[in-house]
Formats: structure tokens, C-alpha cells, sequence
């Protein structure tokens, strides 16, 4: 659908965003960013995933000062909580339960990010999940299948963990972990990608 006019850097280990520029027909190159992923005293969560974005794209951008840096952080959110990825199996059936017949919100962050440009942009998108009120039992058979345990809140939604969803308001890639309606509006805008000439 896209074609790059510029280079650019995925500063994500994440296959779900990896899989996400794929399907857009970008080609890119991956480069994971190590920083602190720990929440300050009182932040805010949409404050926490924008500042986690922006130092990945930095902590990575340092090393491609010719590319644009494309990075992401995803939290969710139970009330004023930041739920994040579970500790242990026993942790992750405490997280789902803690979610079971509630309604959360996820929020994804993004930084696009050119060192020789000086150019940032960042974006919070936030999207309201239902749960249903499963058992503890549904709980546990779920991390059985050991997808909850690398994902933040202990769920993925576009895997087995969408039965356990009743409804969703809003962008459905956000609570994948980016929001590539946002993301692809900040691309074009910057001239990195355009969208492929169809004659029909």
C-alpha cells in the first residue's frame, strides 16, 4: 500500500509491530531499544507511554542519525492503575481476574524521530476494551497457552486472548501496541512514505 522515500529504523523488538509496517509494504530495519521501562512516582500513564516512546527513539536514533526512528509503548489501564506485563503464570490469572467483567484502557504511544532533521513527532492514542466476565478457570486455561505472558496487562488481543473480549472502542492496532492510522498520518506528513500509484 506504502513505499519508503526514506530510511527508516523500528526501534521495537515487538513481532505485532514488526508484522504491523510489514503489511503496509514498508521495508525497514530493526533495532531494539534498552532503556528503563519503569514508571516515575505519580506519573500519568499517557505521560509514562509518550516518554517511553521518545527514549526508545532516541536510544536508537543516536545510532541512525540519517534515519527516521519509529518506536512504541503500550500500557494497560485498570482505573488510575498501570497494569504491566506479568511476573510469573500466578500474576498473569491475578491480572485477568482483575480485569474480568471490567472495562480498561489501553494506550499506545509512538515517537517518529530524525536526529540530522531535528524532527519529533509523538502521539498517544488510548482505546477502551470490555472484558467479559469470564471464570477463574477461563483465566488460567488462557495462560495455559503461555500468550499472556510477554504482553502488557497479561492478554493479546489478536490472539487466543480476543475471546475474552466483549467490545472494543476505538483503534483495534492501538491496543496491539501501535496506532497505525496516527502513525501512517505522521509518515506521510514527514515525506517518509507515500501510498503506491494504482492505475486502474
Amino acid at each position: 500500500m506504502y513505499f519508503n522515500n526514506e530510511s527508516i529504523v523500528l526501534a521495537s523488538g515487538s513481532p505485532r509491530r514488526k508484522e504491523f509496517l510489514e503489511s503496509l509494504g514498508l521495508s525497514f530495519s530493526i533495532a531494539v531499544a534498552s532503556v528503563d521501562e519503569l514508571a516515575m512516582e505519580e506519573e500519568q500513564a499517557e505521560d509514562f507511554v509518550l516518554r517511553m516512546a521518545k527514549e526508545k527513539a532516541i536510544a536508537v536514533g543516536t545510532q541512525f542519525p540519517d534515519s527516521w526512528i519509529v518506536s512504541g509503548d503500550t500500557v494497560v489501564c485498570l482505573g488510575q492503575s498501570i497494569l504491566g506485563k506479568p511476573t510469573s503464570r500466578e500474576n498473569a490469572v491475578e491480572l485477568l481476574m482483575q480485569l474480568a467483567g471490567q472495562t480498561h484502557i489501553v494506550r499506545s504511544a509512538f515517537c517518529v524521530w530524525h536526529e540530522k532533521k531535528n524532527v519529533i513527532r509523538t502521539n498517544c492514542v488510548a482505546t477502551e476494551v470490555r472484558f467479559t466476565n469470564y471464570s477463574e478457570r477461563v483465566a488460567r486455561a488462557y495462560v495455559a497457552t503461555g500468550e499472556p505472558l510477554d504482553k502488557a496487562g497479561g492478554y493479546g488481543i489478536q490472539g487466543v486472548g480476543g475471546v475474552l473480549v466483549a467490545s472494543i472502542k476505538g483503534s483495534y492496532s492501538n491496543v496491539v501496541g501501535l496506532p497505525m492510522a496516527e502513525l501512517a498520518v505522521v509518515l506521510g506528513q514527514e515525506g517518509v512514505i507515500s501510498p503506491v500509484e494504482v492505475i486502474w
